[in-house]
């Protein structure tokens, strides 16, 4: 079993206070001869449309002494699942997961931000303290 993040309780609870079903804990992305693990697959009934939407998570907290490095690290991995889901399940929306302390350091720096117009990346935010998703950026 991998390891969880230390904010994996407060990501799927927010996700359940804004309206989602927890669908997976974790979600397996098969692919060719690989299996990956994200962290979480939900959906939401979208009652204007009456279809559904779903979506897969990673989870992370950019708790290590180089929270570059981490970053670095984990838009690999996000990149790699994007390829994937592409094929294993191109019905779902990948986002990654952060809290709101990171999103206010580390995201806000010029090369986070550079980085992320030249290379788009879905993402919400949480605020650990009241469980809530504050921030969507697609």
């Amino acid at each position: 079993m991998s390891r969880r993040d230390k904010i994996h309780d407060a990501v799927r609870q927010a996700l359940t206070k804004d309206g989602w079903t927890i669908t997976a804990d974790p979600f397996e992305i098969e692919y060719e001869e690989a299996r990956l693990r994200a962290d979480l697959a939900a959906e939401r009934m979208l009652a204007a449309e009456r279809a559904e939407e779903r979506i897969i998570v990673e989870i992370k907290s950019f708790l290590s002494p180089s929270p570059l490095h981490e970053l670095q690290a984990a838009i690999g991995q996000y990149q790699m699942y994007l390829m994937c889901l592409e094929t294993a399940a191109p019905e779902r929306r990948l986002f990654l997961a952060i809290s709101q302390p990171v999103w206010e350091s580390l995201f806000t720096l010029k090369i986070t931000q550079d980085f992320i117009r030249r290379f788009p990346l879905r993402l919400f935010v949480v605020n650990l303290q009241t469980e809530e998703i504050v921030l969507w950026k697609e």
